[in-house]
């Protein structure tokens, strides 16, 4: 799902009392730049993922909330997301808003939510896997932000433990396919308008490169990098180390599974006399 390039600096309304303002930091892992929302509700506006400490940007966050900014929301410790977060905070006095447990040893909430945990009029439910600190936040009008968890241009990259867990990624996906909101607005690219079959697609898409991966594995112990060349061809160099991170985290997740051996050289396929997953 591609989109025009947006327009920088101004705010893109999406309904009343929503709008988006996308960051200068466009790249293979950021699309267009991340999307800082910003939602209002009964005390003023907060501003969800405040991106790049741009200065321009970070202005155009502090117009459109009109001071009135109440809360500076990180879905999670990444930092094309929170770069701006403490800049935003010390010019409004606004307090950041985070996952209890921090990603990034530099960043500490002044306010650590738990999933189900309810602020500014929404609910934050913590969806590990893209990074272990990942929030989503629910909005009561059947909206979803869903940071890096769920996007419209492209699937996530899934680091390995500790930084990230492919199969607590897959087990969040079914979360929130399941939530059945209207509309996703993720912190980069369009809005996602039928969330439910586009998150159906990107557990098929991961099914499928888990049994593709899995092909790769034969008797011989492979090094990652040859796997890496088995798995992902004609691969761009911008995008080697989002595919080893990827590519190591679905090993790990079969090795788990009992269908990968990992030795200390390498990646196999497990041998017939060895426990699988489906062995008693």
């Amino acid at each position: 799902m591609t989109e025009e390039v947006p327009p920088r600096g101004v705010p893109l309304f999406v309904q009343p009392g929503i709008r988006r303002i996308v960051a200068p930091n466009p790249g293979p892992m950021t699309y267009h730049g991340t999307n800082s929302w910003l939602v209002d509700w009964d005390a003023g506006t907060v501003v969800i993922d405040p991106g790049s400490e741009d200065e321009a940007h970070l202005a155009a966050i502090l117009h459109e909330a009109g001071g009135r900014l109440t809360h500076i929301l990180v879905t999670h410790t990444h930092r094309d997301h929170l770069e701006g977060a403490h800049t935003l905070s010390k010019r409004t006095g606004a307090p950041t808003v985070g996952y209890r447990v921090s990603g990034d040893a530099a960043f500490a909430a002044a306010i650590g939510l738990e999933d189900g945990d309810r602020i500014a009029g929404l609910t934050a439910l913590h969806t590990p896997g893209h990074a272990m600190d990942h929030l989503c936040f629910a909005h009561p009008d059947g909206i979803l932000f869903s940071g890096d968890h769920v996007m419209g241009w492209s699937t996530s990259v899934v680091p390995p433990p500790p930084y990230g867990d492919l199969d607590l990624f897959i087990e969040n996906l079914q979360r929130v396919r399941d939530r059945d909101d209207r509309l996703m607005l993720s912190a980069h690219g369009a809005a996602i308008e039928q969330p439910s079959e586009l998150v159906a697609g990107l557990l098929e898409h991961r099914i499928a490169r888990e049994r593709s991966i899995e092909g790769t594995l034969d008797a011989d112990v492979r090094p990652l990098e040859a796997l890496l060349g088995r798995a992902y061809v004609n691969l761009k160099p911008e995008l080697i180390q989002a595919a080893r991170a990827n590519l190591l985290s679905h090993l790990i997740r079969l090795e788990r599974h009992g269908r990968a051996v990992h030795t200390g050289d390498g990646w196999r396929r497990p041998a017939a006399s060895e426990p699988g997953e489906n062995t008693p």
